[in-house]
């Protein structure tokens, strides 16, 4: 089975799907507050959407915590913390509007 076929099948666990909703909302967010003209930043409605994206990116991630502690349950705990920063990253520039 071909690893990339793993992020469309909702049911089962995946970190790369996790990770790729977080970041596209994150990029989806600094693009719609207008980042590349940094003079420019403003907020938008639209950001609602990031957000929510950016929340499903990181249940998504939640999701692939395991019970007993490993080096792969330290790794998911330092994804949801970057997860955590997107989310608040996007409140933030919601906040300019």
């Amino acid at each position: 089975m071909h690893p990339l076929s793993l992020i469309f099948r909702l049911r089962q666990r995946s970190l790369l799907r996790g990770m790729a909703l977080s970041l596209g909302a994150f990029f989806a967010g600094l693009r719609l507050a207008g980042f590349p003209h940094v003079e420019h930043i403003h907020g938008s409605n639209w950001e609602l959407a990031a957000l929510v994206g950016a929340a499903w990116g990181m249940a998504e991630t939640a999701r692939c915590l395991q019970r007993k502690w490993s080096l792969y349950h330290a790794g998911v705990l330092i994804l949801l913390y970057s997860d955590l920063l997107i989310l608040m990253a996007i409140v933030a520039l919601l906040a300019l509007s």
